[in-house]
Parts: structure tokens; sequence; C-alpha cells
């Protein structure tokens, strides 16, 4: 929020001036950019057993698969609804519907995936990848788009399944106060009629945006 992504430092090491940016020092500080390109090199120089990727297809495949959908789909859809929706400081009604819209088609996409199943890839129920990874990454902050999760039960769970692993929770923990937004503006909403009003007035005017274009859900 402080564009200290934009100095030239972190320019350096990312040119695209966005986070995030790994750098790893034990090869040379090699840095990387790009969430879908760190995921991928972690597990290529780091996952040796290959707990949280797999090595032949049709899961290596299909792995790939579901990262590179977040990656050009659910992540671009859902930062577009974050910001018609909550960041912008005119609301408009189109754009406000139309990605909001399209991320929830997307989240039906994934409870439909996880419909009989605990995890996007692996056979029988599946197996925590960086499939997962990449796409928790983005359903961990759901209500700042307005979705609402409860239309989604399948990736509600799943959601919480993720939520639930130790490493998980160290890792929302970096660097300071876990960082699990649906959890946060869920408890300030609760303690803060100020702040109560305020969302409930984004809702409202997404509410009127979907009527005015006559969105109705469909996925996919």
């Amino acid at each position: 929020m402080e564009n200290i992504q934009k100095e030239k430092w972190f320019t350096d090491l990312g040119p695209n001036g966005r986070i995030p940016v790994i750098v790893d020092h034990d090869k040379g500080s090699l840095a990387i950019m790009e969430g879908a390109a760190i995921l991928s090199y972690l597990t290529r120089h780091y996952d040796p057993e290959h707990k949280f990727s797999f090595t032949e297809d049709p899961d290596l495949s299909k792995c790939e698969q579901w990262v590179a959908w977040q990656h050009g789909g659910l992540g671009p859809m859902q930062g577009q609804a974050n910001h018609f929706f909550r960041l912008a400081k005119e609301r408009i009604p189109y754009p406000t519907q139309r990605y909001v819209g399209e991320t929830e088609r997307l989240y039906g996409i994934l409870d439909a995936q996880l419909a009989d199943r605990d995890y996007l890839v692996g056979s029988g129920k599946g197996k925590y990848s960086i499939a997962d990874i990449a796409n928790f990454s983005w359903v961990n902050v759901a209500i700042f788009s307005g979705i609402d999760l409860n239309m989604f039960p399948n990736l509600q769970k799943w959601l919480k399944r993720i939520e639930e692993r130790p490493a998980v929770q160290r890792g929302i923990r970096v660097p300071g106060e876990p960082f699990s937004v649906n959890s946060a503006i869920t408890k300030r909403l609760q303690d803060d009629p100020e702040a109560k009003k305020k969302e409930d007035e984004l809702h409202e005017h997404l509410k009127k945006a979907k009527e005015q274009y006559d969105y109705k859900y469909s996925s996919p």
C-alpha cells in the first residue's frame, strides 16, 4: 500500500513492480517473480520427495493446469473485483457486477472440482499440492471481493481444511498477524457498527449493479 514494490531496488528484482518476488540466496541470489513461476521453482529445487508436486501425467499436467488457471483466470478477475467492489473511488455498476460475477463463476468451477475430493489434483481424494496453494491465496481473501463463500460449500470445506494445516497457519503469520482477510473482515464487521454499515453499502451497490445488468449466476 506504500508502493515500496515500485522502488528501484525492488524492480531490479521484479521488473513488473508487483508482489510476489522471491530471492534464492542459496543459488546466487536468483530472483524469481510471478506466483506460478515461484511455485514451480520451489518445487523443482526444494521438493525432492514431491510432497507438493507430481512427477507423471495425468497428475503432473493437471497440477500445471490448475496453477495456470489461477494465474490466468482467478487471479486477474478477482483482482479486478477487489478494485471495483471495494477500492475504486467511484462506484461504477458495470465493471463491479462484471468482475464480481466472473469471480463467482470461477469459484463455481473450483466448487465443482472439489465436490468429491479434498484437494484439486491427485488420485482418490487428491493430494495437497501447489495447485491448492496457488488458489488458496485468492480464496483466502474472498470477502474482500464481495464474494459470499456460502454459495460454495465444497470450497468452504476445502478452505477450512487448508487453513487448519500447521504449516499454513505459520505461513499466514508472516510477517506478523495472521493474514486471513476473510476472518479479519468478518470479525471487524461483528465488532464495529460503522464498518458493518460501510460493508452493507458496498453490497447494496453490488446488488443494484447486478440488477441493472440482469446478472444471473452460472458456472461454468
